[in-house]
């Protein structure tokens, strides 16, 4: 089959010396004594490794409250969120991708500055909101060096749930110095230089037609944080817990040349294919109104729904991360980020408690027996693992539904997901994606949920 290519592989592996050092003083024992002599003090322990990834998302009422707004207002209740209340002022904008110039009233809300646990060499945003028609925001990011100086504010998404208003889309073209963003991730350029990210903050422009009382509604937004260190294999993990989920099975193959304004469907869907399985594991999906607009006798149309409205017009395709994030939380009462993990130990225990994970992996047909293809970018769901450790994932890059559900090699599947560099067909070094997966989640999760979910920093 034809290799799966929808997601782009522009990420930045982090730098390898700054790894080295930093795992040097962590596995560094104690020095051994002399022959015959007695230790005056006890070996201490192993000092636990540095962190490689932290997670900072605002969803709180007094995260809101802590942030910097003008002309919004904090939504109280049982899922806090944020508001227009008084328009701060008024703007034009002119969508590039359809040329039309509309005006808009805006107000706005900055996050207080997060100082990263992980000096870091890349950002990805999350946010989780609802935008009726006649709205719509933007997410822009600000981070500030290690040496204090800052970037400007990028724009890391405009967005909005629906596509009458405006086109959602990313940003070309962004950069300073010593950083640049590829689509929704902000990377330090040269890994390799010791420039890190050791701060952000976040900003939300909220917008609505004039002289309307509309609004959108923010529930969650913030970003992840990481420096992984370059690495071609990582360390084999001892399996822990087996168990597999009931998760829907839909194939993106079964969509393969279908709507060539959202990228033809096929091997370009996985990662819609992927969010509508775990949306509808949520006991979610589209209605029937939603619907409306797919073809008839179109083979699973909500996954032609997915497509068209995780679709990012300037990236030209359906693999934006948090787009996809941002799609799931539009189902009620569903959370959604994007981040990484740091095992397939910590995969494992969202698993055993209920909640599937949608990864991000690249590789030849080699290196993962069991798929028949290789691919420079896919999206697949883990909904298992048997009791041997290896993988069950609903792989959408299979010919039909009941292909779907596949068992990979445990020793495979972990170091093609967790590793930042890799080897292509031609013996080129190519970037992998160190981990990276969206994690949905619903409003009232269960005290098992909540547990791991607040010990990976989602929460």
């Amino acid at each position: 089959m034809t290799s799966p290519t929808s997601r782009r592989t522009v990420l930045t592996a982090a730098a390898a010396a700054a790894a080295a050092g930093a795992g040097a003083a962590a596995s560094a024992g104690p020095a051994a004594a002399a022959p015959g002599s007695t230790p005056s003090v006890r070996p201490s322990a192993p000092r636990a490794a540095a962190p490689l990834v932290d997670n900072r998302f605002w969803h709180t009422y007094t995260d809101w409250r802590w942030g910097s707004g003008d002309g919004t207002r904090v939504l109280a209740g049982v899922r806090p969120g944020l508001q227009i209340a008084t328009p701060a002022g008024r703007t034009d904008y002119t969508d590039p991708h359809t040329g039309k110039t509309a005006a808009w009233e805006y107000a706005t809300w900055t996050s207080p500055v997060h100082r990263s646990a992980v000096p870091a060499t890349e950002l990805i945003t999350s946010w989780n909101a609802r935008t009726p028609a006649g709205t719509w925001i933007a997410v822009e990011l600000s981070a500030t060096y290690a040496d204090s100086t800052a970037t400007p504010w990028f724009v890391m998404g405009r967005w909005a749930s629906g596509d009458g208003d405006i086109r959602r889309t990313s940003v070309d073209g962004q950069g300073d110095p010593h950083s640049s963003v590829w689509t929704d991730t902000l990377s330090v350029d040269d890994a390799a230089s010791g420039v890190r990210f050791a701060s952000y903050r976040i900003r939300l422009t909220l917008y609505r037609a004039p002289g309307s009382r509309l609004t959108p509604t923010v529930w969650r937004a913030g970003a992840m944080a990481s420096d992984i260190p370059d690495r071609f294999t990582v360390p084999a993990s001892t399996p822990v817990h087996a168990r597999e989920l009931r998760v829907p099975r839909y194939s993106q193959n079964v969509h393969i040349g279908q709507y060539p304004e959202y990228d033809n469907g096929g091997e370009a869907w996985c990662s819609p294919t992927s969010s509508q399985m775990i949306v509808e594991y949520w006991g979610r999906r589209p209605t029937a109104d939603d619907l409306a607009w797919v073809r008839p006798g179109l083979p699973d149309p909500q996954v032609c729904h997915a497509a068209r409205y995780t679709y990012d017009h300037q990236y030209g395709g359906c693999g934006n991360w948090p787009f996809n994030a941002a799609y799931a939380a539009t189902y009620r009462d569903l959370n959604a980020v994007v981040t990484r993990l740091g095992s397939l130990t910590d995969l494992e225990r969202l698993v055993r408690a209920g909640i599937p994970v949608i990864t991000s992996q690249s590789f030849l047909e080699a290196e993962l027996p069991g798929a028949g293809y290789g691919t420079a970018g896919h999206l697949m769901t883990v909904v298992g693992f048997t009791p041997e450790g290896d993988v069950i994932a609903n792989d959408p890059a299979s010919p039909d539904n009941a292909a779907v559900r596949r068992v990979y090699p445990r020793r495979a599947w972990e170091n093609i997901w967790l590793r930042t560099k890799r080897y292509d067909a031609s013996g080129r070094v190519r970037s992998g994606t160190g981990g990276v997966c969206y994690v949905f989640w619903p409003s009232g999760p269960t005290p098992g949920q909540r547990r791991v979910l607040r010990s990976l920093g989602l929460l």
